[in-house]
């Protein structure tokens, strides 16, 4: 179940190159809405990196945290994606997707020094592309007569709802987007206007 009203996501994509004796970390930050998105993204940076040694990645998805994955692409367990996702954790991210390509120089850097440049990498790339609070939302549809429109829109008012869309006809037709922090609000007031027929549309988050 989801408890939160809002989530924090990344601003844009952007890259950030970290080095540490001689090899070289290019950290990847895109915010993401599936795991679709997430495919394109890696099979593309692998085109673009067909010679890097390793490209590793963790993800987060949805705004209750629910999805994600580590991948170490090779390197030693527990020294490149556990550091990466790490640091999506400490800043609370979701809907996000951090990808680290290496070119080894030459230096093994021994489990510290990995762990440490994967998250050095990670947090970079974070700090680059800013953090943006996103707020949970609904769209519903509202059907109401002439006769009820100024309580509808006192309602709606009260509730801090986004009119996105307008359609007259016989009957008045809203398509309104409200935050999920003021939805019990919204039922508990529109459930009053017995003549008023509303419908959630979708969520959107």
């Amino acid at each position: 179940m989801l408890f939160t009203d809002s989530y924090f996501t990344l601003t844009k994509s952007v890259e950030f190159l970290y080095k540490d004796r001689g090899s070289k970390f290019f950290g990847f930050a895109f915010p993401i809405k599936s795991e679709s998105d997430i495919k394109e993204v890696l099979n593309g940076l692998r085109d673009k990196h067909p010679s890097a040694t390793h490209h590793c990645y963790a993800w987060r998805l949805g705004p209750d945290k629910s999805r994600f994955r580590i991948n170490d692409d090779g390197e030693p367990s527990g020294t490149a994606g556990r550091p990466i996702y790490s640091q999506i954790q400490s800043n609370d991210l979701t809907d996000v997707l951090i990808v680290v390509v290496r070119y080894f120089g030459g230096t093994l850097l021994g489990v510290n020094g990995l762990i440490q440049s994967y998250r050095a990498s990670a947090a970079g790339a974070i700090a680059e592309s800013g953090i943006v609070e996103r707020f949970i939302t609904f769209d519903y549809k509202l059907v109401f007569e002439n006769e009820d429109t100024s309580p509808v829109m006192r309602v709606l008012k009260e509730c801090h709802c986004e009119i996105i869309n307008r359609e007259y006809n016989e009957k008045n037709i809203l398509t309104i987007r409200i935050m999920k922090k003021h939805l019990d609000q919204f039922h508990g007031s529109i459930k009053n206007l017995y003549k008023v027929a509303f419908s959630l549309i979708s969520d959107r988050t």
